[in-house]
């Protein structure tokens, strides 16, 4: 037997927040807690309704074809994909098969020193089904999300490992966030992956396994991990991999088998009778804008802020803090140069501290422009990075605004003010001036020390250390 290789594939399922709902006028609200609240006779599939297609829904979806390299179909359909659950009102789901939305796209993400792309094999459309609520003796369903917009992403088997999938995955989360058309929070359920996943000889298909409903990115890792171990395992002994649909334990972090897989002519799509074709001009699909996405941000800072890849990338992966630190940058007086120093006190000091303090920066109430005024008073020596990064704590630990706390913490530059503290550490500390004379150098960083406690940190330090030399010589 030859080098056995994972090829992996991933199904991904990400709830749109748009308004209302894919074919009716229900508010899609992930966050209702009642029950059945958000539902219309369309989307709990009573006879006679007939569905419209949400045109918002349509339009997110088109971003992310777009930003994702797929061709985009000027006519596609919708079909009923027919099996029977409990959380599926109608029996039937609508969603797209044969002619999908978009195809033909890819995804380079960045992992581990070099590039990878995965390629898109579809995007599509299609509406979420009801959530069941288990209890012990009894089930309930709950319709609320039944009718949600869902967008279907199915990549080819280019993968090859968990962590390739991890990475991929939190590229792809990024550019949704950056586009708008979703939160994809897996915790609240707004994305959910399932991996399709086979181990063979080279660059040969195995015999495929499909890992459902997976929730969370620690999860699908996992997940993939132990199926390549399982299935690596059976081969070594000889042993055949069965098609089969496998679900993911979260305590014991397995795999299990839940069905045996059905087919897609299990499904018998037919094209959905109440909706006509979906059209879509070029000029519809061209005259929907994109923002600037991360891996152009990434490339952008590399080139204007002097940034390397996995600076720009700590900033990037959070989409308000990189608009954050690009409006401060615009606010500070500074030459090229000193970015680095407005980069390391918002990420080394500003989320440094807010890791401390179990803080997220969205609790944070601070304007770019009072931070950029606070690196400005630095960058004019009004105030000395103790100073600053003082500040930066109370901001953190009390909530308190910039301005305000700048007020009190002015630089004292006023040579007859530091003279006449240096005179006071003088006589205050004569062990420490026989030190100096005895030749030890510590004693100078020791009275440095005890002046700048005495001024709060205020007196300038070059020029203390100026004054405090030459009175020590001259003593």
């Amino acid at each position: 037997m030859g080098k056995l290789i994972p090829k992996i594939g991933l199904e991904i399922h990400l709830e749109l927040n748009t308004e209302s709902k894919m074919f009716c006028s229900c508010p899609n609200d992930s966050g209702e807690i009642h029950p059945n609240t958000n539902i219309c006779e369309i989307c709990t599939g009573q006879p006679g309704v007939l569905p419209v297609v949400n045109k918002k829904a349509i339009e997110y979806a088109i971003k992310l074809a777009k930003a994702l390299n797929c061709k985009i179909n000027n006519i596609s359909y919708f079909a009923r994909k027919n099996y029977f659950y409990p959380d599926l009102p109608k029996n039937y789901q609508i969603s797209q098969y044969e002619l999908p939305l978009a195809t033909n796209g890819y995804l380079e993400f960045y992992l581990k020193g070099e590039f990878k792309k995965v390629r898109i094999r579809r995007i599509h459309l299609e509406e979420d089904t009801g959530k069941l609520i288990h209890y012990k003796d009894y089930t309930l369903v709950d319709f609320n999300r039944s009718g949600v917009p869902l967008l279907e992403i199915v990549t080819e088997p280019d993968i090859r490992s968990s962590e390739e999938a991890k990475e991929f995955v939190e590229e792809l989360i990024l550019i949704i966030r950056y586009l708008g058309v979703s939160n994809a929070s897996p915790e609240k359920g707004e994305i959910r992956f399932e991996a399709n996943l086979s181990v063979g000889e080279e660059e040969k298909l195995g015999t495929k396994v499909e890992i459902k409903n997976i929730g969370s990115i620690r999860s699908l890792k996992d997940a993939i991990e132990y199926e390549i171990k399982r299935q690596m395992n059976l081969l070594k002994k000889g042993e055949k991999i069965i098609q089969e649909t496998r679900g993911f334990d979260e305590n014991k972090r397995i795999t299990y088998t839940q069905r045996i897989k059905e087919y897609e002519q299990d499904y018998r799509y037919f094209p959905e009778p109440d909706l006509p074709l979906l059209k879509l001009s070029d000029d519809y699909i061209n005259n929907i804008p994109l923002p600037e996405l991360p891996m152009q941000k990434r490339e952008r800072y590399l080139k204007e802020f002097n940034l390397k890849f996995k600076e720009s990338d700590i900033l990037i992966k959070n989409k308000h803090l990189a608009e954050f630190f690009e409006n401060v940058v615009s606010e500070v007086k500074y030459e090229k140069d000193k970015v680095k120093i407005v980069y390391n006190l918002l990420v080394n000091d500003m989320l440094g501290l807010l890791m401390k303090y179990n803080k997220n920066f969205e609790d944070i109430k601070i304007a770019p422009s009072d931070f950029a005024e606070l690196i400005n008073e630095y960058f004019e020596n009004k105030i000395n990075i103790k100073i600053v990064k003082d500040i930066l704590e109370k901001v953190v630990l009390e909530n308190k605004e910039i301005r305000v706390l700048l007020k009190d913490k002015k630089i004292i530059l006023d040579q007859g003010v530091i003279e006449k503290t240096v005179e006071e550490a003088i006589l205050e500390n004569p062990k420490a001036i026989e030190d100096f004379k005895k030749g030890k150098k510590e004693a100078i960083q020791f009275l440095i020390g005890y002046i700048m406690k005495k001024t709060k940190g205020q007196a300038d330090i070059n020029l203390t250390k100026e004054i405090l030399i030459k009175k020590l010589e001259n003593a």
